[in-house]
């Protein structure tokens, strides 16, 4: 089996990713150190510790996840659930990289990008091919709906790619071709879309006010789960791995409905 380095699979994701751009809530890169070398790597959404139980059961070398740990402001008492996943990663000696805006915003592998490919979403672009975006470190992407569907419809079809119920707020007849879209827990910049004046914005959680901001700009907001915007993003970057390394790397899907 192939292995690389760990330093130098951090080095790749690190460069890759561009984590030095970001302004985080968590640490990106290697957050728990584990064996010198990698030949098979478990990806998911999060590092639970369901996720970690099955990398063990698999005997994989390192977890991939977009949530990982030591979020900002939380308790760092290492007690409770924190130190049964911590415990299970360093008793098999297993590293675990986390990436979080990093991977929301890369322009190829990242989750926004990634839920565009698998909800059939055009995003605009400059003239370099960028993508056009807005919000705090330009996270929110901009595009159409390529042909516009009714809310409705595109409800339907969030529902059929994302095998999850959206949430929709607004007319469900009202014409959708423009839409911001940022995957995860992005409902608190509803408003940036809302000024960049599309028909419809999508994320993955809703608030109690973003009700109240649809339904007085008329702009439709669409909440179709944190987890479930969130899943392709590390699987394009599992991927990515696997063709510049040559080594294992599986997802599994630890299923949310949040």
């Amino acid at each position: 089996m192939k292995q690389v380095s760990t330093q130098q699979l951090a080095n790749w994701l690190d460069t890759t990713l561009q984590v030095q751009r970001f302004k985080d809530y968590c640490p990106n890169g290697l957050q728990v150190e584990g064996k010198a070398s990698i030949g098979h790597i478990i990806t998911g959404v999060t590092a639970s510790q369901a996720l970690l139980e099955a990398a063990v059961a698999r005997n994989a070398d390192a977890v991939l996840v977009h949530h990982g740990w030591f979020w900002k402001n939380e308790n760092p008492s290492i007690r409770g659930p924190k130190r049964k996943r911590l415990a299970l990663a360093l008793r098999h000696d297993l590293n675990v990289f986390a990436y979080h805006l990093p991977l929301d915003a890369h322009v190829s592998l990242g989750n926004n990008a990634q839920l565009a490919r698998v909800l059939g979403l055009t995003p605009d672009r400059d003239h370099e091919g960028a993508p056009l975006t807005c919000g705090p470190d330009g996270l929110v992407w901009l595009g159409r709906c390529d042909p516009p569907k009714t809310l409705e419809e595109l409800g339907n079809g969030i529902c059929n790619s994302l095998q999850r119920r959206p949430l929709l707020v607004g007319n469900t007849q009202q014409r959708i071709e423009r839409i911001a879209w940022c995957t995860g827990g992005a409902q608190s910049m509803f408003e940036a879309a809302v000024t960049a004046g599309v028909d419809a914005y999508l994320t993955g959680e809703a608030s109690e006010p973003s009700f109240h901001l649809a339904q007085e700009t008329g702009t439709a907001f669409i909440g179709a789960g944190h987890h479930a915007t969130e899943r392709y993003g590390v699987q394009a970057l599992g991927a990515a791995i696997a063709q510049e390394f040559g080594i294992k790397v599986e997802f599994i899907d630890v299923d949310n409905p949040i």
